[in-house]
């Protein structure tokens, strides 16, 4: 039985609606991405309000995260086989009818469990984004396009603490954590018919084919069962409770299960949710390793940085949310210019941006360190700008090298893979950086005083986000040196 097919691209024609089409993604995508980090600086609100316990705020945060990457690779497969429309709409509706319950919510148990919710129709969203600019766009277009996905992103990362912070300086703290929430009602009713009228119908050629529902259901055991120790972290300690460490094994075991009975059904059917030509495409291997190592660098960072500002040097939610603001305008920026530099440049362009964050995150790491708390705030904007210069020139050319050789009919999917590997990434770093930080804080707090000590920690915790981002350029490297050897001698 056939796979999905999709007309080849040499008899492509373009959309004359793409570019209002891909508004229309990016505005959900927007969405689903600002709830990453809004969350932050809400916590202690959350908290105060609901009586919470650190289980409930964890899974608020972390919980988010799980759940999306969770449910990446059957909707992106789902998306690729039943049209990506349809399942962009369903995954609009169910993230807005979520927020209104995480908004509304009267318990923490009930607020954890909308978050999880949240998160899985977040992640249902993503694949069919990323799968319709590959179906919209071809070559230089696809590039750009890639580009301003990879802006939405990091400024919807970015600014997910100042715009936390300005709700909650509005509506007060004792409920500006539900319009943290409620805010995302309107925007996603507003996306609806928008989508209907504009996205893209799937391809002519596009016939609905058998779904590998065992393939499905292991690789869905394979990612929660790798993410659960590193979503579940105790108070008391990173390793502490040890028994969470089982989990890895049958995520170990599933591996190459998974691996086997994808080639097996691709043979058969033509059909497996992980094509194996995927994994046999050198360029997308080493783009979603570098993704992977990079999100575990980077993500923990907002995180840190709010934490020591508000908990540390008592700034309030609104004061943290300006200091990251030069960081996603700097991204945003970036990422733009880099969808028209990729074509030519390639990966040099991916280095020079690794490079570039990398300094960036040692300058906040020495800022953190040594700079008088009196200014510290208005260095450490500086250091974020650097660093969100450099951000702007890796998620979207990354992506948009990692997507160049993938055929469009697995547009979703690739999407979702990639995405699992980056949630992953993010799962691990923050797991760490996190428990470091506050190992780091609890233990010299009483000698250093709070303020010292959480500047300690920031500084020492985010030297495992350099090494992550550090391995990252090593991968861009290596690529690099693959895609342009050095010629014979």
């Amino acid at each position: 039985m056939s796979t999905t097919s999709e007309t080849p691209e040499t008899s492509y024609t373009p959309d004359p609606r793409r570019w209002k089409a891909l508004a229309v993604c990016f505005t959900g995508g927007f969405v689903t991405m600002l709830d990453v980090s809004i969350v932050n600086v809400a916590l202690p609100s959350m908290q105060a309000a609901l009586h919470a316990g650190a289980t409930q705020l964890q899974l608020v945060v972390a919980g988010y995260t799980l759940a999306f990457g969770l449910v990446l690779v059957p909707f992106g497969r789902l998306g690729d086989a039943r049209g990506r429309r349809i399942m962009f709409m369903i995954a609009m509706a169910g993230f807005a009818v979520m927020s209104l319950t995480a908004g509304l919510a009267q318990t923490d148990t009930g607020l954890a469990i909308a978050r999880l919710l949240q998160g899985a129709f977040a992640g249902m969203s993503y694949p069919q984004v990323s799968g319709m600019i590959q179906q919209m766009f071809r070559g230089r277009e696809r590039a750009q396009a890639f580009g301003y996905l990879g802006a939405v992103i990091g400024v919807s990362t970015a600014l997910g603490p100042l715009i936390g912070g300005l709700i909650l300086a509005l509506a007060g703290p004792a409920n500006g954590w539900r319009w943290v929430f409620l805010i995302n009602v309107p925007f996603c009713l507003g996306v609806l018919p928008l989508a209907r009228r504009l996205l893209p119908r799937p391809p002519a050629a596009t016939v609905s084919t058998r779904l590998d529902l065992v393939g499905l259901a292991l690789i869905g055991l394979g990612t929660a069962t790798f993410m659960a120790p590193f979503v579940t972290t105790p108070d008391t300690g990173f390793f502490d409770a040890p028994g969470r460490w089982l989990w890895l094994v049958p995520a170990a075991v599933l591996l190459p299960v998974t691996f086997v009975w994808e080639r097996r059904y691709e043979r058969r059917y033509g059909a497996a949710v992980l094509n194996p030509g995927l994994l046999r495409t050198r360029s997308y291997l080493y783009g979603a390793a570098l993704g992977s190592a990079y999100f575990a660098g980077f993500t923990a960072l907002m995180l840190i940085v709010s934490m020591m500002l508000q908990s540390g040097l008592r700034q309030t939610a609104l004061v943290t949310g300006l200091v990251m603001l030069p960081y996603a305008v700097a991204s945003g920026f970036f990422a733009a210019q880099a969808g028209r530099l990729v074509p030519r440049i390639g990966r040099t362009l991916v280095v020079a941006g690794l490079a570039t964050t990398l300094a960036g995150l040692v300058a906040v790491i020495l800022v953190t360190r040594f700079v008088p708390t009196g200014h510290m705030v208005w260095v450490l904007a500086a250091a974020l700008f650097v660093m969100g210069a450099g951000n702007g020139a890796v998620i979207s050319p990354n992506q948009a090298l990692t997507f160049q050789d993938v055929p469009p009919q697995y547009g979703s999917v690739a999407g979702a893979v990639l995405q699992v590997g980056q949630r992953s990434g993010s799962a691990v770093g923050v797991a760490i950086v996190l428990a470091l930080y506050l190992s780091t804080v609890a233990t010299r707090s009483g000698s250093l005083g709070i303020v010292d000590a959480a500047r300690v920690g920031a500084s020492t915790s985010l030297i495992v986000s350099a090494a992550f981002i550090a391995v990252a350029l090593l991968i861009a490297i290596a690529d690099r040196r693959r895609r342009h050897p050095a010629p014979a001698p």
